[in-house]
Protein backbone atom coordinates (compact mmCIF):
# COMPACT_ATOMS: atom_id res chain seq x y z
CA UNK A 1 0.00 0.00 0.00
CA UNK A 2 3.07 2.39 0.16
CA UNK A 3 4.42 3.51 -3.37
CA UNK A 4 8.31 2.45 -3.43
CA UNK A 5 9.35 5.92 -4.89
CA UNK A 6 7.55 7.88 -1.23
CA UNK A 7 10.27 8.84 0.65
CA UNK A 8 8.77 8.15 4.68
CA UNK A 9 10.29 9.39 8.05
CA UNK A 10 11.03 6.18 10.12
CA UNK A 11 9.24 8.46 12.88
CA UNK A 12 5.80 8.89 11.04
CA UNK A 13 3.45 6.27 12.26
CA UNK A 14 1.45 4.68 8.90
CA UNK A 15 -1.84 2.51 9.19
CA UNK A 16 -1.34 -0.60 7.14
CA UNK A 17 -4.45 0.10 5.32
CA UNK A 18 -3.73 3.29 4.40
CA UNK A 19 -2.43 4.12 1.19
CA UNK A 20 0.79 6.16 0.25
CA UNK A 21 1.29 7.10 -3.65
CA UNK A 22 4.09 7.86 -5.63
CA UNK A 23 6.63 10.72 -4.82
CA UNK A 24 4.50 11.11 -1.30
CA UNK A 25 7.32 12.83 1.39
CA UNK A 26 6.19 12.20 4.91
CA UNK A 27 8.35 13.66 7.83
CA UNK A 28 8.64 12.31 11.28
CA UNK A 29 5.91 12.55 13.96
CA UNK A 30 3.06 12.36 11.14
CA UNK A 31 0.48 10.18 11.63
CA UNK A 32 -1.92 8.58 9.08
CA UNK A 33 -5.41 6.50 10.12
CA UNK A 34 -6.68 3.70 8.80
CA UNK A 35 -7.71 3.72 5.39
CA UNK A 36 -6.18 6.99 4.17
CA UNK A 37 -5.79 7.73 0.71
CA UNK A 38 -2.23 10.19 -0.16
CA UNK A 39 -1.98 10.45 -3.86
CA UNK A 40 1.24 11.26 -5.72
CA UNK A 41 3.59 14.03 -4.84
CA UNK A 42 1.64 15.09 -1.43
CA UNK A 43 4.12 16.92 1.16
CA UNK A 44 3.13 15.95 4.91
CA UNK A 45 5.29 17.63 7.72
CA UNK A 46 4.84 17.36 11.60
CA UNK A 47 3.35 17.20 13.83
CA UNK A 48 0.26 16.37 11.92
CA UNK A 49 -2.19 13.79 12.98
CA UNK A 50 -4.71 12.54 10.15
CA UNK A 51 -7.62 10.29 11.11
CA UNK A 52 -9.30 7.30 9.08
CA UNK A 53 -10.38 7.09 5.32
CA UNK A 54 -8.99 10.88 4.24
CA UNK A 55 -8.62 11.29 0.98
CA UNK A 56 -5.70 14.06 0.49
CA UNK A 57 -5.00 15.11 -3.30
CA UNK A 58 -1.88 15.49 -5.53
CA UNK A 59 0.24 18.30 -4.77
CA UNK A 60 -1.56 19.28 -1.73
CA UNK A 61 0.86 20.24 1.18
CA UNK A 62 -0.75 19.75 4.77
CA UNK A 63 0.85 20.48 8.05
CA UNK A 64 3.93 22.89 6.97
CA UNK A 65 5.19 25.57 9.00
CA UNK A 66 3.65 28.94 8.84
CA UNK A 67 5.33 31.42 6.96
CA UNK A 68 3.86 33.97 10.10
CA UNK A 69 6.95 36.14 10.98
CA UNK A 70 6.39 34.94 14.82
CA UNK A 71 6.75 31.47 14.37
CA UNK A 72 10.13 30.01 15.37
CA UNK A 73 9.80 26.48 14.91
CA UNK A 74 7.92 25.40 17.77
CA UNK A 75 6.95 22.08 17.76
CA UNK A 76 3.05 22.94 16.82
CA UNK A 77 0.65 20.74 15.11
CA UNK A 78 -2.16 20.16 12.64
CA UNK A 79 -4.89 17.64 13.47
CA UNK A 80 -7.38 16.49 11.04
CA UNK A 81 -10.47 13.99 11.81
CA UNK A 82 -12.11 11.33 9.23
CA UNK A 83 -13.80 11.37 6.31
CA UNK A 84 -12.30 14.89 4.88
CA UNK A 85 -11.81 14.90 1.21
CA UNK A 86 -8.85 17.40 0.32
CA UNK A 87 -8.20 18.00 -3.69
CA UNK A 88 -5.36 19.46 -5.46
CA UNK A 89 -2.80 22.08 -4.21
CA UNK A 90 -4.28 22.48 -0.91
CA UNK A 91 -2.46 24.24 1.83
CA UNK A 92 -2.95 23.81 5.63
CA UNK A 93 -0.33 25.37 7.94
CA UNK A 94 0.14 24.26 11.54
CA UNK A 95 -0.37 25.83 14.81
CA UNK A 96 1.84 28.46 16.41
CA UNK A 97 2.36 29.28 20.31
CA UNK A 98 0.40 32.59 20.17
CA UNK A 99 -2.23 31.00 19.56
CA UNK A 100 -3.95 27.20 20.48
CA UNK A 101 -0.71 26.02 19.05
CA UNK A 102 -3.15 23.63 16.72
CA UNK A 103 -4.93 24.17 13.23
CA UNK A 104 -7.36 21.82 13.51
CA UNK A 105 -9.99 20.16 10.63
CA UNK A 106 -12.80 18.10 12.00
CA UNK A 107 -14.89 15.31 9.74
CA UNK A 108 -16.41 15.06 6.10
CA UNK A 109 -15.41 18.37 5.25
CA UNK A 110 -14.89 18.90 1.52
CA UNK A 111 -11.42 21.15 0.95
CA UNK A 112 -11.30 21.86 -2.84
CA UNK A 113 -8.63 22.77 -5.04
CA UNK A 114 -6.20 25.80 -3.92
CA UNK A 115 -7.96 25.99 -0.55
CA UNK A 116 -5.47 27.70 1.61
CA UNK A 117 -6.09 27.26 5.51
CA UNK A 118 -3.95 29.09 7.88
CA UNK A 119 -2.76 28.73 11.18
CA UNK A 120 -4.18 28.25 14.22
CA UNK A 121 -7.13 27.61 12.60
CA UNK A 122 -9.84 25.66 13.44
CA UNK A 123 -12.49 24.24 10.62
CA UNK A 124 -15.80 21.77 11.85
CA UNK A 125 -17.80 19.41 10.28
CA UNK A 126 -19.78 19.06 6.84
CA UNK A 127 -17.80 22.25 5.60
CA UNK A 128 -17.47 22.90 2.36
CA UNK A 129 -14.80 25.16 1.45
CA UNK A 130 -14.59 26.01 -2.47
CA UNK A 131 -11.60 26.33 -4.88
CA UNK A 132 -9.42 29.61 -4.13
CA UNK A 133 -10.92 29.93 -0.64
CA UNK A 134 -8.30 31.41 2.31
CA UNK A 135 -8.61 31.82 5.40
CA UNK A 136 -6.14 33.58 7.52
CA UNK A 137 -4.74 32.48 10.49
CA UNK A 138 -6.87 32.04 13.76
CA UNK A 139 -10.04 31.35 11.96
CA UNK A 140 -12.94 29.83 13.17
CA UNK A 141 -15.01 28.24 10.37
CA UNK A 142 -18.57 26.44 12.18
CA UNK A 143 -20.17 23.48 11.41
CA UNK A 144 -21.89 23.12 7.51
CA UNK A 145 -21.01 26.41 6.64
CA UNK A 146 -20.05 26.92 3.16
CA UNK A 147 -17.50 29.20 1.58
CA UNK A 148 -17.83 29.74 -2.48
CA UNK A 149 -14.94 30.18 -4.66
CA UNK A 150 -12.28 32.79 -3.64
CA UNK A 151 -13.73 33.90 -0.76
CA UNK A 152 -11.11 35.95 1.51
CA UNK A 153 -11.65 35.76 4.83
CA UNK A 154 -9.57 37.88 7.59
CA UNK A 155 -7.31 36.88 10.74
CA UNK A 156 -9.29 36.20 13.53
CA UNK A 157 -12.74 36.09 12.06
CA UNK A 158 -15.61 33.58 13.09
CA UNK A 159 -17.78 31.80 9.94
CA UNK A 160 -21.25 30.66 11.97
CA UNK A 161 -22.77 27.55 11.53
CA UNK A 162 -24.40 26.30 8.36
CA UNK A 163 -23.77 30.16 6.79
CA UNK A 164 -22.96 30.45 3.21
CA UNK A 165 -20.90 32.96 1.25
CA UNK A 166 -21.05 34.24 -2.23
CA UNK A 167 -18.23 33.82 -4.89
CA UNK A 168 -15.81 36.69 -4.47
CA UNK A 169 -16.84 37.56 -0.65
CA UNK A 170 -14.12 39.48 0.85
CA UNK A 171 -14.90 38.85 4.97
CA UNK A 172 -13.72 40.94 7.76
CA UNK A 173 -16.18 40.88 10.20
CA UNK A 174 -17.90 37.65 11.64
CA UNK A 175 -20.62 36.05 9.91
CA UNK A 176 -23.61 34.69 12.25
CA UNK A 177 -24.94 31.47 12.02
CA UNK A 178 -27.67 30.91 9.28
CA UNK A 179 -26.85 33.95 7.41
CA UNK A 180 -25.66 33.66 3.53
CA UNK A 181 -22.97 37.23 3.04
CA UNK A 182 -21.74 38.54 0.13
CA UNK A 183 -19.74 41.43 -1.93
CA UNK A 184 -16.23 43.01 -1.13
CA UNK A 185 -16.11 44.22 1.52
CA UNK A 186 -18.66 41.50 2.51
CA UNK A 187 -22.44 42.17 3.10
CA UNK A 188 -25.23 40.47 4.53
CA UNK A 189 -27.90 39.38 2.29
CA UNK A 190 -30.67 36.88 4.32
CA UNK A 191 -30.74 33.37 5.55
CA UNK A 192 -29.67 30.53 4.22
CA UNK A 193 -33.00 29.32 3.24
CA UNK A 194 -31.82 26.80 0.57
CA UNK A 195 -29.20 25.43 2.72
CA UNK A 196 -31.17 24.68 5.75
CA UNK A 197 -33.94 23.61 3.59
CA UNK A 198 -31.63 20.64 2.30
CA UNK A 199 -30.78 19.87 5.98
CA UNK A 200 -33.99 19.24 7.31
CA UNK A 201 -34.74 22.36 9.01
CA UNK A 202 -38.55 23.20 9.50
CA UNK A 203 -40.73 25.24 7.50
CA UNK A 204 -41.85 27.13 10.99
CA UNK A 205 -37.59 27.10 12.05
CA UNK A 206 -37.06 29.01 8.85
CA UNK A 207 -40.05 31.17 8.85
CA UNK A 208 -38.42 32.24 12.67
CA UNK A 209 -34.99 32.51 11.11
CA UNK A 210 -36.10 34.94 8.65
CA UNK A 211 -37.60 36.87 11.15
CA UNK A 212 -34.42 37.07 13.14
CA UNK A 213 -32.27 37.81 10.34
CA UNK A 214 -35.00 40.88 10.43
CA UNK A 215 -35.05 42.16 14.10
CA UNK A 216 -30.55 42.11 13.36
CA UNK A 217 -30.69 43.69 10.03
CA UNK A 218 -33.56 45.52 9.31
CA UNK A 219 -34.90 47.10 12.15
CA UNK A 220 -32.11 49.06 13.43
CA UNK A 221 -31.55 48.02 17.14
CA UNK A 222 -28.23 47.63 18.73
CA UNK A 223 -26.54 44.20 18.52
CA UNK A 224 -27.09 43.83 22.70
CA UNK A 225 -30.94 44.96 21.93
CA UNK A 226 -31.42 42.33 19.05
CA UNK A 227 -29.66 39.57 20.69
CA UNK A 228 -32.66 40.53 24.47
CA UNK A 229 -35.26 40.19 20.94
CA UNK A 230 -34.50 37.07 20.10
CA UNK A 231 -33.54 35.43 23.25
CA UNK A 232 -37.81 35.64 23.75
CA UNK A 233 -38.06 33.49 21.11
CA UNK A 234 -35.48 30.73 21.92
CA UNK A 235 -38.30 28.46 23.72
CA UNK A 236 -40.49 28.05 20.46
CA UNK A 237 -37.65 27.85 18.36
CA UNK A 238 -34.55 26.19 19.90
CA UNK A 239 -31.99 26.61 16.47
CA UNK A 240 -32.22 30.60 17.43
CA UNK A 241 -29.58 29.46 20.50
CA UNK A 242 -26.70 28.77 17.94
CA UNK A 243 -27.70 32.34 16.05
CA UNK A 244 -27.83 34.03 19.52
CA UNK A 245 -24.41 32.48 20.71
CA UNK A 246 -22.97 33.55 17.58
CA UNK A 247 -23.51 37.12 17.68
CA UNK A 248 -22.51 37.38 21.61
CA UNK A 249 -19.56 35.41 20.99
CA UNK A 250 -18.12 37.89 17.91
CA UNK A 251 -15.25 39.48 18.87
CA UNK A 252 -14.86 41.60 15.47
CA UNK A 253 -18.24 42.72 14.92
CA UNK A 254 -20.56 41.05 12.59
CA UNK A 255 -20.95 41.16 8.80
CA UNK A 256 -23.94 44.18 8.11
Amino acid sequence: MIHPTAIIDAQAEISDTATIGPYVVIGPNVTIGPESIIEPHVVIRGPTTIGARNHIYQFSTVGEATPDLKYHDEPTELVIGNDNIIRENVTIHRGTVQDRGITQLGDHNLIMAYVHVGHDSIVGNNTILVNNTALAGHVVVGDWAILSGYTLVHQFCKIGAHSFSGMGTAIGKDVPAFVTVAGSPAEAKTINSEGLRRRGFSSHTLAELRRAYKIIYRQGLTLDNAVQRLEGMVKETPELQMLIDSLSNSERGIVR
